[in-house]
């Protein structure tokens, strides 16, 4: 599930997400905050019609992830990417604070428009800098909702992100040591063999 706050230009999502470090085959899973540009599209049909939203190019992420080998809380991997090249984030971004308290991070950030940590602002015009905070309760209450110790099992978490199932199959591909992967864990994103008749 989405929770998805667009504004004039932009959108906040908030999900839950699950990951596999591709190094260490560890996995992480939390909740994933990532500002997106709504992307103009062309009017289609009348003046009635419904028209075409499209959350596009990423900003900024905030991955508020526990490592499932740690105890559910400890926010031991949360981190977050406050810039991408095209779709493609920048490397992690740790701030002690983040791990400390997320949820008034995330408050902070909101209200800051990503500046709190000391990074540039979000690129975004006056009107939704101006409309931004005042959604800031209701945003950190979706990234509550999706916490990772609200997550107790693997078909919990399949079911939360089981339209990221290729993603997840992307992550199995790329392990550089599969050998250490939890294969109970990850069992509901596997392939499954299709039935021949």
């Amino acid at each position: 599930m989405l929770h998805m706050f667009g504004f004039s230009r932009h959108a906040i999502i908030v999900r839950h997400w699950f990951e596999i470090n591709l190094g260490d085959a560890s996995m992480e899973h939390g909740a994933r905050v990532e500002l997106r540009e709504l992307k103009p599209q062309p009017h289609r049909g009348s003046e009635s019609a419904a028209q075409m939203i499209t959350a596009d190019r990423p900003l900024w992420r905030a991955d508020l992830f526990d490592k499932l080998s740690d105890p559910p809380g400890s926010f031991a991997a949360a981190h977050y990417h406050p810039r991408f090249t095209g779709n493609e984030p920048w490397s992690r971004a740790w701030d002690p604070e983040l791990t400390a308290d997320p949820w008034r991070w995330l408050r902070r950030q909101v209200e800051s428009l990503g500046a709190a940590s000391g990074d540039e602002p979000w690129p975004m015009g006056a009107t939704d800098a101006a409309d931004v905070p005042c959604y800031t309760d209701q945003v950190v209450a979706a990234a509550r909702s999706v916490a990772p110790e609200l997550c107790v099992s693997a078909e919990q978490c399949f079911q939360l992100t089981q339209d990221a199932r290729e993603t997840v199959q992307l992550m199995m591909k790329f392990l550089e040591r599969p050998d250490l992967l939890d294969r109970g864990w990850v069992a509901p994103w596997m392939p499954h063999p299709t039935s021949e008749t």
